[in-house]
């Protein structure tokens, strides 16, 4: 059901997007980035995490990693990734097609400030062969248009 979640909250919030489902897995940044034919990060990966006692999203390049510094920062607190079981329970989509959309209810949802610097970029789609190409702009607008500081860049 989380692709067709993603499909029918597309569907209602932003219709001109279409959700692209490929033969290819688009699971990893890697595999997204060669399928998409896009840098590494313009795939906005969806990391599902815990602050305290709080779940959240937050949305990131997919080059990028979590900073604690940074996070502890933004979010007030350490950050601590979530297992598959959790992800899975809180967005109905397994890891590899973690997104922002079609959750089963809702989650704070945080954009990393790297994003800003791509024009287009891929979220995945509700499963490990589906996406979503947007601009960065309209996942912003989907989104709440949080934007935090919460990740180190690749050197």
């Amino acid at each position: 059901m989380s692709l067709q979640s993603v499909r029918d909250d597309l569907a209602a919030r932003a219709p001109d997007l279409v959700v692209l489902v490929t033969d290819a897995s688009t699971a990893t940044v890697p595999l997204a980035a060669v399928v998409h034919g896009v840098e590494p990060g313009q795939i906005a990966k969806t990391l599902c995490i815990r602050v305290r006692d709080e779940d959240l999203l937050l949305v990131t390049r997919g080059d990028a990693r979590l900073d604690n510094a940074k996070s502890k920062a933004a979010f007030g607190g350490r950050p601590r990734m979530l297992g598959p079981e959790d992800v899975l329970r809180l967005t109905s989509h397994p890891v590899g097609g973690v997104c922002p959309f079609g959750l089963p209810a809702p989650l704070p949802i945080f954009l990393d400030r790297s994003l800003r610097i791509y024009d287009l970029v891929i979220p995945a789609g509700g499963d490990t062969h589906a996406s979503v190409r947007m601009s960065v702009d309209r996942l912003a607008e989907l989104c709440g248009n949080r934007w935090v500081e919460a990740c180190q860049l690749p050197e």
